[in-house]
């Protein structure tokens, strides 16, 4: 049983739990850390600790170092850059790349050093220590090393021409390096090839073998002469060497000079004849008659000269954000003496450098957000259209409406700073919040409408009550009667119209006795007669003390009739009453009738007389004073000076909001009168007239903070008469004061003058006088090949100096800043020498004549000059100059389109920052549009536009047509009720007047017919015209004789229609008219006499089949004899639908359209909708019938909708116009934007396709200096060797579409200083002209394209690389010694791109193809492409096609030409060409002789065919079709065989590189084996 401490690391394997914290009671190295340690089996499972051996234990603990927190700072892990990329496995021996098998890269890995040190020393501690706080930074990660790149040239160019036109020349090509070696790659090729060429003609006999050419060296640096001349064989030694043994040196004399002044030296140059082979000639064989120049006058180089730095400016990364990139900060430095005479440039006068790159250390930056302020009152006239903003009257408008608010940006507050009750921050630029989208200013609110009830009908008079059954006083009583709130809208409730009526009545009684009959009438003595009808009185749980009257007796009277008596029924009900109410005039009376029902008999009871029948009463008997309690608006919330008495709210109290009381006023009203006295009216139903309320709380007004100032200029002001500049600032209300509270203030928008800033210096440039014409030192003279005369080229100079305003010495750094330009101070002289031309001075110029006109001036030749011949050259010594005349006569040209039109913004300064305005901006009428003016002097140039134009714009009246919205009719009269008889719809309607035009509103949805509609609820009253009903007459029995009058008659009764006007009974329906006349009976005596039947009972109220229903009467008198019957009492009948019984139900009518209120335009509404109760056969009846069957409505007769509202497009007011896109030139616009702050909705007018506005700037010339290209290499009175390129600065104006419009030179002084600009640039450099002969390299080539090192397509550098080269000329064999080598250099470049290589071939010609390299731009090269899988470029066939008529076809094996059929060999080569008959062979007639004679006869293998079932060939001598598809086949077949065998027996080959010269790119990855 093996077992082992964790802590093995050979055979056992060690398992340890990490370090635990660091314990101890102080901070520092006194700590200590524990881990647990067990013992595991060799298998994985844990064993006692006996199982290991305890001297390979490990320690279980260790002393640490305790932090604390305040230890962080004073460590910090300090990390080296990446070292090198090296190749993996960097511990063997193979530190060499590994071409052969590299495909795009190879790995690496890099490292670097990590240390834990001080922050305070930035010494090194224990790295235990910088772990304590954070984990230690990684010290090595994966890496790329591209595969090795071989230098990647062009293709050549064509041959030159023949270095001589005679006997044998050279003719060469180059090319030039596109990609240099990289990674150890092949180096470049030879860049030239060079080949002997013969001219057509041999050379004339006599011309020399040599050319001879004057060659010349460089110039010295220029030297001051010495006075002292070393004279070595009477010669004066002059010293040819290029570089002075003075040293340049930045001289402090004047730490700012108060003058320059120059010095005037010579400097000097080698000159020597050579010829074709190099060698040296006589200098006589080159100059002839001329001498070359080799000495001149120069200016002596003085170098740029600075102050010292200034101080760092201060940083401009001073706080954290996302942005990760460092700060900067600049320091700068004063040119206190300009370079002169070639001497160094000025460095950079400002250095700039990267600060605050980690910025872990720096606050947090400001952070911006946007704020509103409160929302603007709620506005409903937006909303209307045109039309309907004519119409309106605007101060009644309710419902929907929208308001606006404000938005501005500040910064947002520290979170650690308390926070106030409503925070206020300055506002600041807009701009700062341009990342978040700003909050709506626009939104929906509405305006409470007038509030709206639907009433139900008054219901009947109630009993005469007490004002208060409780506690009932006096006999005046009440009658009431009421209504219900059927809806009322939602709006903030007002007092709906008054809901209960009172009359004044008399004799008030609360309760009363309820009587019930509970019994027939008992007779006191015999079977008939008088007697007594027992009844119930009960109270119904009321005390019985409530009823003041006495109770009703338990019996009452009554009488049974004898069987001979009259008969006379029961009571009717009382007919309605005649009047609602009495007055001085009439008074409400009502009756009731009763009839015979059987006559007397003798001696019985005779029937009452006619006037007993009927029974009349006085009803409604009170006056016609309808009395209510009216109730006025509630009054607005005030303090209640009982609360603050009370102590609810002490006067202390911070806040404004509190309890307050609400009063109106309640009167007593007469209907049709007035106000009476209160109390008329019940006093328990009075209404309250005072409720609590909610004070409305107090808003002070709130507005910002000032923002900051706008900023004054910075520099110094131009004159002492420069208008003073002016600085301001604004605050916005962000709250309106209301109830009461502290007003806005006056002031919004601050402005004053900045403060004085101080008159910019005036300083000018004093020149000195010329000095004489300084020449090179007779000495120099002597000692040099030349003239001898002191005459000839020279330079004059002369001193500058600065002078204040006053005429003060200044020193130059002041006139170098504010003096402008600064004068010449040297300028080329002559010393006439003796043969010279000589001329007069230069006449004036003559006067002008106008525009267009040119002036001249002339001069002569004098003396002896008018015989020379050379200055009779006008070219060289001009007689006449000619200039043009100023000018003062410009052409305006208009440029470019017209501006939009564009509108007068009427809004004064400083009114954006004021409360929100709800003036209407204004989008049509009268603007103006502009055109840019180019103003053109008379030579075409652009100019100055104030020249031609005040501002430099066309302006013209422009008009921007109105939006016209849609117009409607007004609404047609409502329609008559879709229902004859109960609820249904009316409908009205408006039509299409006109149609929106320019943007107005849109028409909302019409129909077909181009209208729109509204849809009420109405109702028809289906009993509008009823049958009236009056009592039946006594029933007529026509009597015989003495008979008595009994038995069957007739009655009848009156009929009329319901008005009572008159109207003609065909009004009503005929089917439902009541019968006229019906027979009746009268009982005889002693008959038994019944009582009327009373009325059906109900069917149920389903009408089930086989249900029934019933009736029944009781008898009045009994018969007389016990034989008589009495009818039967009771009936019953079957219950039919529609016929005896009928069902009931709801039906509702359709949907209202959306109601607003009167004054609304849209918002909130309700639609509403009427049920009427329809009996089953279809006829609609009253509601309460539907009532009394139990029937409950359960239809919604309203429900809220909203109208949805037109809201227009709302935008923000315009910016203001942006500065011009260009300074100069006719490319420039001036641009402002507004935004949508509200989308349009429904048929709001939409916003306008124009958020942007664009206005041309006045056209500008555009001044700048231009630099020429380099000049050909010219070498100054020689024909080869050193010279000089040069370039020209010239200053040029164009219009700003540059190289559009071709530039135009102007004078200088429009640019500006051109010796300064002259003095940044590099003006001209050195170069060489080779001689006829000499071997010399070409001129650097173009830059090649930029080019990254990629792997797989993809870069991992953004800086690519771009190459040049220069190639070597021959131009004589002999000088190939004396060659310099070919050179190339490469450059950083940005926006470069990874290119990728392939071979390209050419099709085969005669087994023979083109191959090249094509990179994948397409441009041929050599180089880039792997030589390993180069295609070849000549085709072989094996073995070799030697049969007649044979080639090698493309495909690598032998065939046959055209004409001949291929006849294969059993191993698939080729046999013999047999001829193809049917082809037409007569051009090879020869050949098919030939072929006849030397076509061998049948070989062995043809017998071997005959013997075969399948014979190849068949009679004709023709190849069956077969044979060659079993050829194809075993053809590939071989191929595949080669194939693989090459595969499996390729060596691999392994070539060693040497190591790479260039630092390996360093591909940083994630060490993914992809790769």
């Amino acid at each position: 049983m093996f077992s082992h401490w964790t802590a093995s690391c050979i055979v056992l394997k060690r398992i340890n739990t990490i370090w635990g914290q660091c314990v101890g009671e102080e901070c520092g190295s006194g700590g200590l850390q524990t881990r647990t340690i067990w013992c595991v089996h060799m298998e994985g499972w844990t064993t006692h600790h006996s199982h290991c051996q305890h001297v390979d234990k490990p320690g279980s603990q260790r002393h640490c170092f305790k932090v604390c927190d305040w230890h962080q700072n004073l460590f910090v892990w300090e990390v080296s850059d990446w070292g090198g990329c090296v190749l993996v496995p960097f511990f063997s021996s193979e530190h060499r790349l590994r071409t052969a098998e590299c495909i795009t890269a190879q790995h690496g890995i890099q490292r670097r050093k990590v240390h834990c040190v001080r922050t305070s020393n930035r010494t090194a501690v224990n790295l235990r220590i910088c772990e304590f706080f954070s984990q230690k930074p990684p010290v090595e990660q994966a890496c790329l090393i591209p595969c090795p790149q071989d230098c990647v040239v062009s293709d050549f160019t064509s041959w030159s021409s023949c270095s001589k036109t005679c006997s044998t020349g050279l003719q060469h090509r180059t090319r030039h390096v596109l990609a240099t070696p990289m990674y150890g790659g092949a180096s470049c090729p030879n860049l030239t090839e060079t080949r002997t060429c013969s001219g057509l003609v041999d050379c004339p006999a006599g011309e020399g073998e040599y050319q001879y050419s004057l060659k010349v060296g460089a110039w010295s640096d220029c030297r001051l002469p010495h006075h002292k001349d070393a004279l070595l064989s009477g010669r004066t030694t002059v010293d040819f060497s290029t570089s002075s043994n003075e040293s340049n040196t930045h001289r402090h004399e004047h730490k700012y000079p108060m003058s320059w002044e120059l010095e005037v030296g010579y400097q000097t140059r080698q000159v020597r004849c050579t010829r074709t082979d190099g060698k040296n000639a006589m200098l006589s064989l080159c100059t002839k008659d001329n001498s070359a120049l080799t000495f001149q006058a120069c200016v002596m180089p003085k170098d740029c000269q600075t102050s010292d730095w200034s101080s760092w400016s201060p940083c401009s990364k001073t706080c954290q954000s996302t942005d990760l990139s460092p700060g900067y900060r600049l320091r700068s430095q004063i040119m206190t003496q300009i370079p002169v005479g070639g001497g160094q440039r000025c460095a950079a006068l400002e250095e700039k450098e990267a600060c605050n790159i980690i910025g872990d250390l720096l606050p947090n930056c400001p952070r911006y957000v946007w704020r509103t302020t409160d929302w603007g009152e709620c506005r409903i006239l937006p909303l209307l259209s045109q039309q309907d903003r004519r119409l309106a009257n605007i101060s009644v408008l309710c419902g929907r409406g929208i308001q606006n608010r404000k938005t501005y940006c500040v910064q947002a507050p520290d979170h650690s700073a308390p926070q106030h009750r409503k925070e206020v921050s300055r506002p600041v630029n807009t701009r700062l919040c341009a990342g978040e989208e700003p909050p709506l200013a626009v939104q929906h609110c509405s305006i409470p409408c007038q509030h709206h009830c639907l009433l139900s009908q008054w219901s009947p008079w109630g009993a005469c009550l007490h004002d208060n059954c409780k506690e009932p006083q006096g006999k005046k009583g009440f009658r009431q009667r009421r209504r219900e709130v059927l809806w009322e809208s939602s709006s903030p409730p007002e007092t709906c119209s008054h809901l209960v009526d009172f009359i004044p009545c008399e004799d008030p009684a609360c309760y009363l006795w309820q009587v019930e009959q509970a019994g027939g009438c008992i007779p006191t003595k015999n079977v008939c007669g008088p007697g007594t009808a027992a009844q119930n009185v009960t109270w119904n749980d009321v005390p019985v003390a409530h009823c003041v009257h006495d109770p009703p007796p338990l019996e009452v009277a009554c009488e049974v009739a004898c069987p001979a008596d009259c008969v006379v029924g029961s009571w009717s009900s009382w007919s309605p009453c005649s009047h609602s109410c009495a007055t001085k005039t009439a008074e409400g009376r009502q009756s009731r009738t009763r009839s015979v029902l059987a006559m007397p008999g003798k001696g019985g009871k005779e029937c009452p007389a006619a006037p007993a029948l009927q029974e009349w009463r006085v009803c409604n008997d009170q006056p016609c004073m309808v009395f209510f309690w009216e109730a006025s608006a509630w009054g607005p919330c005030m303090e209640d000076a009982s609360m603050d008495l009370n102590g609810t709210r002490s006067r202390n109290e911070t806040s404004t909001c509190a309890m307050g009381l609400q009063i109106r006023k309640v009167s007593c009203m007469k209907m049709n009168l007035g106000p009476v006295m209160n109390k008329r009216c019940s006093d328990s139903a009075r209404p309250e007239t005072a409720r609590p309320c909610l004070l409305p709380c107090k808003k002070d007004c709130i507005v910002t903070p000032f923002s900051e100032w706008t900023a004054c200029p910075s520099t110094c002001v131009p004159g002492k008469n420069a208008t003073a500049a002016s600085e301001s600032r604004y605050r916005i209300i962000i709250q309106r004061s209301a109830n009461g509270g502290q007003e806005c203030p006056d002031t919004l928008h601050e402005e004053r003058e900045c403060e004085s800033l101080p008159v910019c210096p005036v300083y000018s440039w004093r020149a000195n006088k010329w000095h004489s014409c300084s020449l090179v030192p007779e000495s120099v003279r002597r000692g040099l090949s030349g003239p001898g005369e002191a005459c000839g080229n020279g330079l004059e100079t002369r001193g500058v100096s600065c002078v204040g305003e006053s005429g003060e010495s200044a020193n130059m750094t002041e006139c170098l800043r504010w003096a402008g330009p600064l004068p010449p101070q040297i300028k080329e002289c002559r010393v006439a020498c003796k043969d010279d031309c000589t001329l007069t001075a230069w006449s004036k110029f003559s006067g002008c004549a106008g525009c267009g006109s040119s002036s001249n001036r002339n001069r002569v030749l004098t003396g002896r000059s008018k015989k020379k011949v050379h200055c009779l050259i006008k070219e060289l010594y001009p007689l006449e100059e000619t200039e043009m005349c100023p000018c003062d006569e410009f052409l305006s040209q208009p440029y470019g389109n017209w501006s939009a039109c564009i509108l007068h913004d009427p809004s004064a300064p400083g009114s954006l920052h004021g409360w929100m305005s709800h003036r209407e901006v204004k989008e049509c009428g009268q603007g103006l549009r502009y055109r840019a003016v180019a103003c053109i002097d008379q030579e075409g140039h652009l100019v100055d536009p104030a020249s031609c134009t005040d501002s430099g714009y066309m302006v013209e009246v422009c008009h921007v047509p109105c939006p016209l919205d849609c117009k409607l009719s007004d609404w047609s009269a409502w329609s008559p009720c879709s229902a004859s008889c109960g609820s249904g719809l009316k409908i009205r309607s408006k039509w299409l007047r006109e149609k929106s035009f320019n943007g107005g509103r849109p028409c909302p949805k019409l129909d077909l017919k181009n209208q729109v509609y509204e849809a009420a609820p109405c109702y028809s009253e289906c009993g509008q015209y009823e049958w009236r009903i009056e009592p039946w007459s006594i029933c007529t029995i026509n009597t015989v004789d003495d008979l008595p009058a009994c038995g069957d008659g007739v009655q009848s009764r009156k009929i009329r229609s319901v008005s009572g006007l008159g109207l003609a009974d065909s009004l009503c329906d005929q089917e439902e008219m009541p019968p006229r006349a019906q027979v009746c009976f009268l009982a005889c005596p002693e008959d038994c006499v019944v009582a009327p039947w009373g009325a059906w009972s109900n069917c149920p109220l389903q009408c089930h089949r086989g249900t029934a229903r019933n009736r029944s009467r009781h008898i009045l008198r009994l018969p007389a004899s016990e034989s008589s019957a009495c009818p039967e009492l009771v009936q019953s009948e079957p219950c039919i639908l529609n016929s005896t019984c009928f069902s009931y139900q709801h039906r509702v009518s359709d949907w209202s359209t959306c109601q607003l209120s009167e004054n609304a335009i849209c918002g909130q509404a309700s639609r509403f909708r009427l049920v009427d109760c329809i009996r089953s056969d279809g006829k609609i009846v009253e509601l309460q019938k539907c009532k009394q069957f139990g029937l409950i409505n359960k239809w919604r007769l309203s429900e809220s909708c909203v109208v949805n509202c037109p809201v227009n497009c709302i935008l923000s007011e315009w910016s203001q116009w942006a500065e011009c896109s260009h300074t100069c030139g006719n490319q420039g616009q001036s641009v402002r934007s507004r935004r949508i702050l509200q989308e349009a909705h429904e048929e709001g007018r939409p916003c306008p396709p124009q958020l942007t506005q664009t206005k041309p700037c006045p056209i500008r010339p555009c001044y700048t200096w231009l630099l020429s290209d380099w000049s050909p290499c010219t070498v100054e009175g020689a024909e080869c060797g050193e010279g000089l390129r040069r370039r020209s600065l010239s200053c040029v104006a164009h219009k700003g579409n540059w190289p559009e419009s071709p530039p135009q030179p102007m004078d200088a002084q429009l640019c500006g200083d051109k010796l300064r600009q002259q003095i940044q640039q590099e003006m001209q450099h050195p170069c060489f002209v080779p001689c006829p002969g000499d071997c010399h390299l070409t001129v650097w080539s173009s830059w090649s394209s930029c080019q990254l090192t990629c792997v797989e397509g993809r870069s991992f550098e953004t800086t690519g690389r771009q190459a040049r080269s220069r190639a070597v000329i021959i131009q004589v064999m002999e000088n190939q010694g004396s060659c310099p080598h070919q050179v190339f250099e490469t450059q950083p470049c940005k926006g470069g791109k990874c290119h990728s290589y392939q071979w390209m071939m050419g099709g085969w010609s005669n087994n023979v193809r083109v191959v090249w390299c094509q990179r994948s731009d397409g441009v041929n090269v050599t180089g880039g492409c792997f030589p390993q899988k180069r295609p070849t470029t000549v085709r072989h066939c094996h073995p070799l096609c030697t049969k007649p008529f044979s080639h090698c076809t493309p495909s690598g094996v032998c065939g046959c030409e055209k004409g001949y059929t291929e006849v294969m060999t059993t191993h698939g080569f080729l046999d013999y060409c047999t001829r193809t008959p049917g082809v037409d062979n007569n051009k090879k007639a020869d050949v098919k002789t030939n072929s006849g004679r030397l076509k061998p006869g049948p070989s062995k293998a043809q017998d071997l065919f005959s013997e075969w079932t399948l014979r190849p060939v068949g009679p004709d001598g023709r190849v069956k079709l077969w044979v060659y598809a079993v050829t194809a086949v075993g053809f590939i077949f071989i191929l595949f065989l080669i194939a693989l065998s090459f595969l499996v027996c390729k060596p691999s080959k392994s070539t060693k590189t040497s190591p790479p010269p260039q630092k390996p790119l360093t591909l940083a990855y994630d060490g993914d084996m992809d790769m």
